[in-house]
């Protein structure tokens, strides 16, 4: 028994002499995260501002240990890239791996295996669906002269800045189960989010993309029918931008049209069908 205890011992983490972070350091940690982006370059990208980041937490973590922290800022300042807002989940889980003396490839090559998952789900969480869905919203209270609209937005803007904090705690709280903790929980918020999503870019489409046809339809002497109030607005309402809009979004998607060539062509469109009338 007393055999075995020193075999545990001899391969567990060394972490004598490491400085112990606390709730604040962590969370000082979630607010540095917003210079994941300074000093982007195409050579390791998000590196500077992640090692400017961690470094209060390194300094403490290593404080009679140069030659450990000038090894720990090294690694850092290896190529990554990920998403601004899921970045501190990793910071969090690095900075817990480095003060319990984990191996330095244990550590390092969680860092570049988990930047590429967690941008994934980082960018899919905000900037493809609580961004565009918020901004979609509060641009319709906007539209009717509403303060809640730019209000709203910028205080979810500003809990996702805070939410930093929480999210490194996450990750500094449950290590290496956090990134399975998301993906269970993901497929949830996605689908709940898309249902949410399509809801609101159909009203979209139906309130900013407008196209109507001028054109009438003569039926006998003085007599003629609108093409839009008569028959697209009591049959078909809204269908020419829906209509409009699946035609771009199906040459974007699957044909691969270039985003300047459908703008172009949109507005080469509506001045040409305008100048002769029919729109």
């Amino acid at each position: 028994m007393e055999m075995e205890m020193i075999a545990m011992a001899s391969n567990a983490p060394e972490n004598k002499g490491r400085g112990k972070l606390t709730k604040r350091d962590i969370s000082r940690l979630g607010l540095r995260s917003i210079f994941n982006q300074s000093a982007m370059n195409y050579e390791r990208m998000q590196a500077d501002g992640w090692t400017l980041a961690m470094i209060p937490a390194l300094k403490k973590i290593y404080k009679d240990d140069k030659e450990g922290l000038a090894n720990a800022m090294g690694a850092n300042l290896q190529f990554i890239n990920t998403n601004n807002y899921a970045a501190p989940l990793l910071l969090g889980l690095e900075a817990s791996l480095e003060e319990h003396g984990e191996k330095r490839s244990t550590i390092d090559g969680l860092r570049i295996a988990l930047f590429g998952p967690l941008a994934g789900i980082g960018d899919a969480i905000t900037w493809f669906t609580i961004l565009p869905i918020v901004a979609g919203i509060t641009a319709s209270f906007a539209k009717q002269g509403s303060i809640l609209g730019p209000l709203v937005f910028f205080l979810v803007y500003v809990a996702l800045f805070f939410a930093r904090i929480p999210i490194a705690q996450l990750g500094y709280n449950a290590g290496t189960k956090a990134i399975s903790k998301i993906r269970e929980n993901s497929a949830i918020v996605s689908h709940a989010a898309s249902i949410l999503g399509c809801t609101v870019i159909g009203g979209l489409i139906a309130t900013y993309v407008q196209i109507t046809v001028k054109t009438k339809i003569p039926v006998s002497a003085g007599h003629t029918i609108s093409i839009q109030t008569q028959f697209f607005d009591r049959i078909f309402p809204n269908i020419l931008p829906l209509g409009y809009t699946f035609l771009l979004y199906w040459l974007l998607k699957k044909k691969n049209v270039s985003p300047v060539v459908l703008i172009l062509a949109t507005f080469v469109l509506a001045i040409a069908l305008s100048w002769l009338g029919v729109l």
